[in-house]
């Protein structure tokens, strides 16, 4: 043996000793002659005797298993105690024999959580009268926990979740409670983030279809309807009227005011005997005036009595042409002034068959959503 002791136990130097650095050993007190009474020596005191048996997490005729109030470093520490003011020597043999079954049984259930390797039983029972023995569930891989100093690691270690350690109260208190007893310890209640019931899935799920199915619809409409475009309809329009020369080009009710001023402009030159020059400005080519204005022309000058036949019928292809082709060519002097006033001739809006626009929607079909 060394001729010095060491200072400071070898059991320092372990691996699973939670301290290292500069140590020392206390100053051991001297001993009393007389030991302070441990707390509940009377029953009546006893905090454990007093408990409700909803302070605990499982409980039965004569054994109740309590956990700390609130989560520590280990998995799962938990305090076996006997529902009758007893220490461990004054146990009958009946509470004695039963305590190893509730001890085997209890190691059992806590090393059956996730995450546990060994069950650490203990009893010191100097601070308590009433009996009570320790579970203390060390961590599976955590070697440097190992031995004596577990419950030393249990205060030094970071706190276990919330969640986590009563997800594990209440697997050990339904563990036991199928032997017997009655299991107090709930899990954790679900947070459900959304949404926040089965009904409002159900009719969010069945909002979300009708609107798919209604979008599928619309698509398939505007599939087989014809190809609704404004600038397409408006070039067919103008193609039909451009292939009739009879119809009637005024569409709007009254005239506009380009319209009005080359009508009395119109009517002053016809007055002399010229023909109204046409207007530089204007983007449109001069249109050639219909059926009805040449016949109301024609009986305003008196032609119509001179041997003229009235309005020509209208006729198709060719023919329509050839029938039309006097009236474009018929010049706004033949418009004379009515008592030197130009008379304002009224287009009769008309509308033809072959003038609707090809390109119109169907009533049936709706604007796309």
């Amino acid at each position: 043996m060394p001729d010095t002791a060491s200072p400071v136990p070898d059991f320092t130097k372990w691996p699973s000793f939670p301290f290292e650095g500069d140590l020392r050993v206390k100053q051991l007190d001297a001993p009393v002659e007389n030991e302070p009474a441990r707390k509940g020596e009377d029953a009546a005191d006893c905090s454990a005797c007093n408990a409700p048996d909803e302070a605990y997490i499982w409980v039965s005729e004569r054994w109740r298993v309590r956990a700390m109030d609130r989560p520590t470093g280990l998995p799962m520490v938990l305090i076996l105690e006997s529902r009758s003011h007893l220490d461990l020597g004054d146990l009958p043999n009946l509470l004695a024999a039963e305590l190893g079954v509730m001890t085997v049984r209890l190691e059992r259930a806590v090393r059956s959580l996730d995450g546990v390797a060994r069950v650490h039983v203990n009893r010191w029972g100097d601070g308590s009268a009433h009996l009570h023995m320790w579970f203390l569930a060390r961590p599976y891989g955590r070697l440097q926990l190992r031995g004596t100093f577990l419950s030393l690691w249990d205060d030094i270690l970071p706190p276990i979740s919330e969640s986590t350690w009563r997800e594990n109260l209440a697997l050990v208190a339904a563990w036991l409670a199928e032997f017997g007893g009655k299991p107090l310890a709930e899990p954790p209640r679900i947070e459900w983030q959304a949404p926040s019931s089965l009904v409002q899935q159900a009719e969010a799920e069945a909002a979300s279809l009708a609107f798919q199915a209604a979008v599928d619809d619309a698509s398939v409409a505007l599939a087989e309807a014809p190809a609704d475009d404004t600038s397409t309809g408006v070039a067919t329009t103008d193609l039909a009227i451009a292939d009739d020369p009879t119809a009637d080009l005024a569409i709007a009710d009254e005239p506009t005011t380009d319209q009005a001023s080359t009508a009395h402009a119109t009517a002053d030159h016809a007055s002399t005997g010229r023909a109204t020059p046409a207007d530089p400005t204007t983007s449109q080519a001069p249109t050639a005036p219909t059926s009805a204005q040449a016949t109301a022309v024609r009986a305003t000058t008196g032609q119509a009595t001179t041997g003229e036949s009235a309005a020509p019928a209208p006729a198709t292809g060719a023919a329509t042409a050839a029938t039309t082709a006097p009236d474009q060519a018929t010049s706004a002097s033949e418009i004379p002034a009515a008592h030197g006033t130009a008379e304002k001739v009224q287009p009769v809006p008309t509308v033809r068959a072959s003038e609707e626009p090809h390109g119109s929607k169907p009533e049936h079909q709706g604007a796309p959503t």
